[in-house]
């Protein structure tokens, strides 16, 4: 068994992934005590106006309840909002603010791959998101001033909601637990349990949120990426075929054949493949992170060299034997040797000489350059 983690309470992480992940809410009072709290309302408002951040406005009693606006705003609309009842939330301000990304370094014991961002959201007193429930894990830490939740029934796409908003409120919300959370106070929400949150007075919420494809999107995404692996001449056939009695009639063995083509070609290297690119696709791939020049590997294999991760790059690695692995980042797969892969996956920050130990010899593509020039890591000015 592990030692706690100070933001799991007493439990330990064995613990807390037996009994309550994707199981049960659960309540964590003082997780984030000696946290300092990088925002206020007035700078989340300013991150709001950019063109590149994305951001939205939820008015209790809009034009329609629940009305939701999306960004980027200007001063003028927020100066036009109500004292009360709405709420601002900006998404991935991890990307943004590097104090904000620290909080992830918290939630490293659940993999990087499946991490989204961190959501905050600012809300004068009485503001709310609405009787609501979603499809995924999140951790909700109450940052400045306080909110109430309301913890409510389990729900799935059959749960009835209301017509009138995009959002998934709930018509009828029937509370389970209710707690008053303050500042440093966590509450983890498994996938489709329906929560309230209420502002009392001014609040700061963060919001933890982890990646789940639905089925859906596995089976349109997979498709696709398998299909232009494929030859043209492939083709179905039928060099068996029988005589049959009515010409519209399709034979049970026409359904096994076609299963039988794609179970050929759901190869676990195939399935590997996608699920490592796309888990690690950016969140946001329209924004360009290229470095202002190009690097060469003498810029980083010196003794002075500190690399980074960028902010917004996703990590992850499958092993593949006799000390190799297929690294994935930013959607795109590199066969990379295994201690170098384990390195860059489980830390943020690297030390040139370190990362240089790790290389395969010789390595004529220089990986970690590529990385470099492609904006994925991020050499630190000395």
């Amino acid at each position: 068994m592990s030692s706690p983690l100070t933001h799991l309470g007493d439990l330990s992480i064995q613990d807390f992934l037996r009994d309550y992940w994707q199981k049960k809410p659960l309540l964590i009072r003082g997780a984030f005590v000696d946290f300092e709290w990088p925002l206020d309302g007035d700078e989340l408002a300013g991150l709001a106006l950019e063109e590149e951040v994305e951001s939205r406005l939820i008015l209790e009693n809009g034009k329609n309840p629940w009305e939701l606006w999306r960004g980027p705003f200007t001063e003028e609309q927020f100066a036009e909002l109500p004292p009360s009842h709405w709420t601002l939330l900006v998404q991935a301000v991890d990307q943004w603010v590097p104090e904000v990304r620290e909080l992830l370094q918290r939630f490293r014991f659940l993999p990087d791959w499946r991490l989204d961002d961190v959501m905050v959201s600012y809300a004068p007193d009485q503001g709310s998101v609405g009787p609501h429930f979603d499809f995924y894990d999140v951790f909700l830490l109450q940052g400045a001033g306080k909110r109430r939740w309301r913890i409510g029934q389990t729900c799935d796409d059959t749960t009835p909601c209301r017509d009138d908003t995009p959002l998934k409120i709930v018509t009828q919300f029937e509370t389970q637990e209710e707690w008053l959370l303050e500042p440093g106070d966590m509450l983890y929400i498994p996938p489709g349990v329906a929560h309230w949150g209420i502002a009392e007075g001014e609040c700061l919420t963060y919001s933890v949120g982890f990646r789940a494809p639905s089925h859906g999107e596995v089976l349109s995404e997979l498709g696709p990426e398998i299909a232009e692996t494929l030859s043209d001449a492939l083709r179905y056939s039928d060099a068996d075929l029988k005589p049959q009695a009515n010409p519209g009639y399709i034979d049970p063995s026409a359904i096994n054949h076609l299963q039988e083509i794609l179970q050929k070609h759901l190869t676990p290297e195939n399935l590997l493949r996608w699920f490592g690119g796309y888990m690690t696709e950016p969140k946001y791939p329209e924004l360009e992170y290229q470095p202002e020049r190009t690097f060469e590997a003498a810029d980083w294999q010196n003794d002075q060299a500190i690399l980074e991760r960028n902010p917004a790059a996703r990590f992850a690695y499958f092993p593949k034997g006799d000390d190799q692995s297929l690294l994935f980042v930013d959607g795109l797969a590199y066969p990379c040797p295994l201690p170098l892969a384990e390195c860059l996956c489980a830390h943020w920050e690297f030390y040139g000489p370190v990362l240089q130990t790790l290389k395969a010899q010789p390595d004529p593509d220089d990986l970690v350059t590529q990385l470099l020039n492609q904006g994925s890591l991020v050499l630190l000015e000395k």
